[in-house]
């Protein structure tokens, strides 16, 4: 998705093409492609990634998209004035620029690649959680089932923690002001 982002975010022709199709298929709920992606990829492991994958994707396109169109023209321009171009131009500039939206978009996708986790452990197989979950659900078992939402939601916190102290540590001219 990044790449594709920064490339949809410094090319309007590119992104004149691609932004209506992209945004049909980001209209369309994630779920409704459940049974394509069982078809396709099976009840397991191949089918839950597709799922996560198709869930998480489009936030971070579009952040990473945003980003790259939002860059700095006077970063560019200093840039250009000094020979700066083609791939060292997104090395040196476009992509350091769009760091704080694309940490943004993989913070948001990691929220949702959480629920899709869960939403596959449901639509698909239940094995793993879903089959706690569901075995939890069918005994009327409230204390599991909140048990176990609980921990997956303290392991999408641990997750979005993990990716906020890497972009402190990547970024730090980013958080320099912030609290």
């Amino acid at each position: 998705a990044v790449p594709l982002g920064v490339a949809l975010g410094r090319s309007p022709s590119l992104a004149t093409a691609c932004e209506p199709v992209i945004n049909a298929i980001y209209a369309i709920p994630p779920v409704a492609f459940v049974p394509f992606l069982i078809v396709w990829f099976g009840l397991y492991f191949e089918g839950r990634v597709a799922l996560v994958f198709l869930m998480c994707f489009f936030e971070v396109l579009i952040n990473a998209q945003q980003g790259a169109r939002n860059v700095d023209h006077g970063l560019l321009e200093t840039a250009e004035s000094f020979g700066v171009r083609g791939l060292r131009l997104y090395s040196k500039v476009v992509i350091p620029a769009a760091l704080p939206f694309i940490f943004t978009g993989l913070r948001v996708g990691i929220g949702r690649a959480v629920n899709a986790m869960i939403t596959a452990e449901l639509f698909f197989a239940a094995v793993n959680v879903g089959k706690l979950l569901k075995s939890s659900g069918n005994a009327f078992d409230t204390a599991s089932m909140f048990g176990i939402i609980l921990s997956v939601s303290l392991f999408g916190l641990v997750c979005q923690e993990a990716t906020r102290l890497a972009e402190r540590r990547l970024l730090p001219w980013h958080h320099q002001g912030a609290t």
